[in-house]
Parts: C-alpha cells; sequence; structure tokens
C-alpha cells in the first residue's frame, strides 16, 4: 500500500472514493493545499490536470517527492516541468483509452454541424426566419488527421466509416497505416494540407508540437477548408489563425480547445463566421469520471502488488511509450 496518496481536485472529489480509501491513505488537496500536502506522498493522482499547481507545488528535494504520478487525462503538457520529467524515479501514467471513442463521436458531430451550418440554422430559428438554403456533403470529402495516437485513430476509423476520405499526419511517414492507410511525414505534409477540405488536430502538445500549426501551415491548407482542434490549444498559433479566418481564406473552424483557458471574453474567435467554440469538451460524456476512476483503481492495484503499470508516459516525447503520434 502507498505510504500516502493524495488526491488534488477543484470543486468535486473523483468517485469511488471509498475503493480508493481502502487501497490507500489517501488525502485531499486542493490546488491551494497542494503545496503543503505534497511533499512526502508516494503518490498523486491529478483529478485537476489543466494546472500549473503540481508543478509549482513539486518539492524542491527529490527525496520527498511522489513516485507516481497518475493523471486523470490524456494530455499531460501540464506535467512536463524538469523536476518531474528529470527525476528517472517519477512514473507518469495517464488515462489513455477513456476518450478515444467520445472524441472521434464529437469530431464527427462537428464537422456535420460545420458542413450543414447547424449553427446558422440555429440563429434563423430563433430569428423565426424560414430561409431553405444548400449544404455541404461529406461523402468523398478529404480529412487530414494529425496526431495519429489512440485519438487520432478513434477518429480516423469513424471518419472513414461514414464515407469521408482520411489520411494522417504524423512524426513517421508510411503508406501501409491500417487506419489512415497514408500517414504524411514532414517532407509530404504541406501537399496534404493543400488536398484536405478538414484538417483535425488530436495530437499531444509538446516542445515539437507547440504552435506547429503557424501561419505558414495555415497558408498552405486549401482554401475554403476547416480547422478543427481538439487535441490542445497550443498546438495552435491564434493570432495566424484569427488573420487567416479574418481574410477568408479557411471556411471555418471548431475549436475546443485553447492556449489559455477559458478562452478570454474579448477574444475575436468567439464572433468569427464560420467559428465554433466548446469549453474542452470534445471527450467528455456522462460516464467518464466512472470510466477515468476505473482507470486509476487498475494502476493504484498495479502499483500495490508492484505489477508494471499501465499507460505510462514517456516523459521526453510526451505521450504514452509505444504510441504513434
Amino acid at each position: 500500500m502507498p505510504d500516502r496518496l493524495v488526491v488534488l481536485y477543484r470543486g468535486n472529489r473523483p468517485p469511488a472514493t471509498g475503493l480508493i480509501e481502502r487501497l490507500a491513505d489517501t488525502v485531499y488537496a486542493t490546488e491551494e493545499e497542494l503545496p503543503y500536502l505534497l511533499p512526502g506522498a508516494d503518490a498523486l493522482l491529478a483529478w485537476v490536470t489543466i494546472t500549473p499547481a503540481i508543478r509549482e507545488a513539486w518539492p524542491d528535494n527529490p527525496e520527498k517527492a511522489p513516485r507516481w504520478v497518475h493523471a486523470s487525462s490524456a494530455g499531460v503538457d501540464s506535467f512536463l516541468f524538469p523536476a518531474l520529467v528529470d527525476d528517472p524515479g517519477v512514473v507518469l501514467t495517464n488515462a489513455r483509452g477513456v476518450y478515444d471513442q467520445p472524441t472521434a463521436e464529437y469530431v464527427l458531430g462537428l464537422i456535420l454541424a460545420l458542413a450543414k451550418d447547424f449553427p446558422g440554422t440555429w440563429e434563423h430559428q430563433q430569428r423565426r426566419e424560414w430561409r431553405p438554403r444548400p449544404s455541404d456533403g461529406i461523402t468523398g470529402r478529404t480529412v487530414l488527421v494529425w496526431g495519429t495516437g489512440p485519438i487520432g485513430r478513434a477518429v480516423a476509423r469513424l471518419l472513414r466509416a461514414v464515407g469521408m476520405r482520411v489520411c494522417g499526419a504524423g512524426r513517421k511517414a508510411r503508406t501501409d497505416d491500417p487506419d489512415f492507410g497514408t500517414v504524411h511525414g514532414a517532407t509530404t505534409l504541406h501537399s496534404a494540407l493543400a488536398e484536405a477540405d478538414y484538417v483535425v488536430l488530436a495530437a499531444p502538445l509538446t516542445p515539437d508540437t507547440r504552435e506547429m500549426v503557424d501561419a505558414p501551415v495555415l497558408a498552405a491548407m486549401k482554401p475554403g477548408a476547416r480547422l478543427i482542434n481538439v487535441g490542445r490549444g497550443g498546438l495552435v498559433d491564434e493570432e495566424a489563425l484569427i488573420d487567416h479566418l479574418a481574410a477568408g481564406r479557411l471556411a471555418g473552424a471548431a475549436l475546443d480547445v485553447f492556449a489559455r483557458e477559458p478562452l478570454r471574453a474579448e477574444s475575436p474567435l468567439w464572433d468569427m463566421p464560420g467559428v465554433m467554440i466548446s469549453p474542452h469538451t470534445a471527450g467528455e460524456t456522462t460516464g467518464e469520471r466512472e470510466a477515468l476512476v476505473e482507470v486509476f483503481l487498475d494502476n493504484l492495484t498495479r502499483h500495490i502488488e508492484g505489477r508494471p503499470l499501465r499507460n505510462v508516459v514517456d516523459k521526453r516525447r510526451g505521450y504514452v511509450s509505444g504510441v504513434d503520434t
């Protein structure tokens, strides 16, 4: 049994706390309390993951730092600070698998909403206006999924199932991928962007991917294409995106994540035509919390029994070892 497990929470504690407490000496900490409760803990369950609190509370003395940190999220960019990354004795795990299918369904919904202009239909309804108009189809349209990890793969499989043409973009170029068919690397990326009707971002945020969608990438996109981001806000240069949307080079965007969250009220993105904003909810479902706890409890049992943990993150790369991106 871990000497002490700290659970970082905000608002609501995770479900099944009784099961957690039977397996570990459990202490609950808010972000304000974490600096006082984290030192000396054996393990940390980060129920809150998008926060600077973990970095700020991390003990200066490595001997006081937890040996295992579990992120209840797929993305782990908030955990990739030097003191944690550089300590070989700290194992970082995540909730890989929980968000794959829900996010894929969300992406399909966003593509349909953009193609069929559901926001416009809703506006007309609010004004009691009867305005028949044509809409775009999605069958046969080309989608470039940038990020070929588990979430990107779930997106690719679902979009293929509805008749869309799908390819991927990742670190390793290949032509025989089971889900994407062709995966583009750096040398063919711009030609793939020029052909894609939709570009879906599903990559992790790492030093290599930060602002990977910059002004040159946006300029390489097909005129009239649409950008969908369900990865991390930091993947996109938001100012460059705003410029390209304002100039009319892109038909629109569906953005679930942002460089700074919540998205500031004065951001032009809120009012731009063809732009859909959602509050980082692409992977959220009614059973999400229970699924997250199930993954953690399995790892907690493994930790207690000295067995290998699931979903161990390669801290240098920023994602689970063995998973392509």
